[in-house]
């Protein structure tokens, strides 16, 4: 197990090496494009093993190479902040089989415009300020733009999709909340490893019954750690890299690029052409997830 650990610390020593020769803002894109890559690849896998099976693959991978990497302590703590791991687990389980579940329905891009309304919603939580409401009222119209059944005309979209990438807006907004509570609880890479634990558990029963015994296959594995890697462990390291140069301003305006660079991924990798209406929803989110993030990023303390 030492030697394991000992190979992953020099892989993402490595990693780190190159990413130190980048430009912080360049780390932050190559972290999004890298995230979404991972998503394109997790698509391909949904035939063999299901969106359950993909999630619970990726989860599971996720949870060792955390386990791995920080080889964390989970005793000496109170049932309550054990509960709020495990919720913490069960929300960022929830967030992923419900995004996967969405995108076997519905293209890469429409899915991630759609679930970014989550951590939006949080940026502009219980603010009263007028600006604010302008980047509610554009991502509102990205969204009407977006919706099925004949809303403004609606776009030929199935409507599970819409709903299950919305409701994994919903357990994204959770996840943000949750991980600031459970960073404050457990430290360095604990809360998260335990959450990941949890989470991988949870899916258990998901990905047996969408997967079977193709979970087992060679193939289903290879790939399910490579989006592993390429949607946890590497954009995870790239954004923590790009952290240490970066104001926090900025970084979130760098996030709020991720629809875009979703639907410049599915169209690459999974030849996904989007209509000119589902463009512009997309372009209405992205700036209202820019202007969010940079003017409430500006105004904080």
């Amino acid at each position: 197990m030492e030697q394991v650990r000992s190979r992953f610390w020099r892989g993402f020593g490595e990693v780190r090496s190159i990413a130190a020769s980048v430009p912080p803002t360049g780390l932050v894109v190559l972290g999004v494009g890298c995230f979404q890559f991972g998503a394109a690849l997790a698509k391909g896998l949904f035939e063999d093993v299901g969106p359950g099976g993909t999630v619970f693959l990726r989860v599971a991978f996720a949870a060792l190479i955390l386990l791995v990497m920080w080889r964390p302590s989970f005793r000496g703590y109170s049932w309550r902040e054990y509960g709020v791991a495990a919720i913490f687990g069960l929300a960022l389980a929830a967030m992923n089989f419900a995004f996967y579940s969405s995108l076997e329905r519905i293209p890469l891009g429409v899915a991630v415009t759609l679930e970014f309304t989550g951590p939006l919603a949080v940026a502009v939580m219980g603010s009263r300020k007028l600006l604010d409401m302008v980047w509610v009222v554009l991502a509102a119209g990205g969204i009407l733009l977006l919706a099925p059944l004949g809303v403004l005309g609606g776009l030929d979209l199935d409507p599970a999709g819409v709903a299950l990438a919305l409701l994994a807006g919903c357990f994204w907004a959770s996840y943000i909340i949750l991980s600031a509570k459970t960073g404050g609880i457990f430290p360095g890479g604990t809360g998260l490893t335990l959450a990941m634990c949890i989470g991988a558990v949870a899916l258990l029963p998901i990905g047996i019954s969408q997967g079977g015994l193709s979970l087992l296959d060679p193939k289903a594995l290879l790939i399910g750690a490579a989006v592993a890697l390429l949607s946890s462990a590497i954009p995870y390291s790239l954004e923590m890299e790009a952290l240490r140069k970066l104001p926090t301003r900025v970084f979130g305006v760098l996030m709020s690029l991720e629809p875009a660079v979703a639907a410049l991924v599915g169209f690459i990798v999974l030849s996904e052409a989007l209509e000119p209406r589902a463009i512009l929803a997309i372009f209405l989110v992205t700036v209202a997830a820019v202007g969010a993030s940079r003017f409430a990023s500006r105004d904080s303390p």
